[in-house]
């Protein structure tokens, strides 16, 4: 049954990978604490309860609602799971500094790894979408990264700067490679680059760099998001560049540090005086 679900996912809902091995790791812990791979809506309710009481964070909860409803509506018995409220922090996720960005830039060991990293911090690409660049993806006249099949399977166009085009051109002269093939290969057997890979990299390149924090590609990612909406940029166009489908998942990019809220107030504030 529950491989008939999963390839359910890939024919009639267009799943990736990725996506699937998430729902396999909620189903097979449900159908195991549960005890049966054809639940009762009572069943799967009392599940939540009970993952909702354990006080499981608001991620595993949502995750969870959403695999048992698409589980129950192959099974021919829909539900809806009500969602929680997500709850609200003032503690801003950690970002690096425009500073830690540059020495990260700086400790590149050569064209390769320059362009790599100036792609994802740069255009703020996904880890997959940086593998499955392709040369011809490169708008190098109008400084623009063109992203086919980003997640849910959307085409989208991201501005990028002179500086990282020059970076991409060199790496091109020195790693010259067709038109039609991958921008980043592996090394010795010149075939696509991968997520595992790309994490390691951007690790080893912090490492180098001397920063502490953790690093990895969606790190940067949420970096550049994070520098924009801070300096002002228009929160759609924001939501534009990073592919998001809906403009909630932008805006928690946006961390009101006191600091900010501070210097917001005092431009802003009223003269009484």
């Amino acid at each position: 049954m529950l491989n008939e679900f999963f390839d359910y996912l890939i024919v009639k809902k267009g799943f990736e990978k990725v996506t699937i091995e998430n729902y396999k790791r909620v189903i097979s812990k449900f159908v195991k604490d549960v005890g049966a791979e054809q639940p009762t809506q009572e069943q799967v309710e009392k599940y939540i309860v009970d993952i909702v009481k354990r006080d499981c964070s608001y991620s595993h909860i949502v995750n969870s609602s959403v695999t048992l409803e698409r589980y129950m509506e192959f099974l021919g018995k829909p539900i809806k799971i009500a969602r929680p409220r997500k709850p609200k922090t003032l503690v801003a996720k950690e970002i690096l500094t425009e500073g830690e960005v540059a020495r990260m830039l700086a400790v590149t060991k050569n064209d390769r790894e320059n362009a790599m990293l100036s792609v994802l911090v740069y255009g703020g690409l996904r880890n997959k979408e940086l593998c499955n660049l392709k040369v011809k993806d490169i708008d190098i006249d109008n400084f623009l990264i063109k992203i086919f099949g980003g997640k849910f399977k959307k085409d989208r166009i991201v501005p990028t700067t002179k500086e990282c085009i020059k970076i991409i051109q060199d790496y091109l002269r020195d790693f010259p490679r067709e038109v039609n093939k991958y921008l980043f290969t592996t090394m010795v057997k010149n075939k696509q680059y991968n997520g595992w890979a790309l994490r390691k990299r951007i690790k080893i390149i912090a490492k180098r760099a001397k920063i502490k924090k953790r690093v990895y590609p969606h790190l940067l990612r949420h970096t550049l998001a994070t520098h924009l909406l801070s300096k002002g940029m228009n929160i759609v166009a924001v939501q534009k560049i990073l592919g998001h489908e809906r403009i909630e998942t932008t805006m928690q990019y946006i961390h009101l540090s006191p600091q900010k809220i501070r210097s917001e107030y005092q431009y802003y504030v009223p003269n009484y005086n």
